[in-house]
């Protein structure tokens, strides 16, 4: 796999490139997600010191929660980023990427808010009702 990922927003107003390598995708159910693109997200994450943003003046946070917030072109409206508070990482949208990324659908979050009008995929990926159980 390519250690150069490139992306960018539907408009292409905002684009990014990514070194090294990505982390498998996380599939996120949660309310917030389905609210925000009709369905769910699909992200990887990677550090922010690995991630080049290009048009970073059209990007816009929106503090989703008390904990996190949403980037998002402020001229097309493509969701591109999510970020805990205080986390050196950034998740990025898995269909922001330019193709192929490569990666596989590594675990689904939050599945217990899952809209009632999907079913989730037989991928053999971990799925937690919640968040995933913490590493530490």
């Amino acid at each position: 796999m390519q250690d150069t990922h490139r992306g960018q927003c539907l408009c292409g107003a905002i684009s990014f490139e990514t070194e090294g390598p990505l982390e498998g995708l996380t599939a996120c159910h949660c309310s917030q997600c389905r609210r925000q693109t009709g369905l769910h997200y699909v992200a990887t994450r990677t550090s922010m010191e690995r991630l080049t943003l290009h048009g970073e003046d059209r990007l816009q946070w929106y503090r989703a929660s008390e904990t996190a917030n949403r980037g998002f072109c402020s001229i097309c409206g493509s969701a591109l980023f999510w970020q805990a508070d205080g986390s050196p990482d950034i998740s990025i949208m898995a269909g922001a990427f330019d193709q192929p990324l490569g990666l596989k659908v590594a675990e689904h979050i939050y599945c217990a808010d899952r809209g009632d009008f999907y079913d989730l995929p037989d991928d053999q990926a971990p799925r937690y009702p919640g968040d995933r159980p913490s590493s530490g």
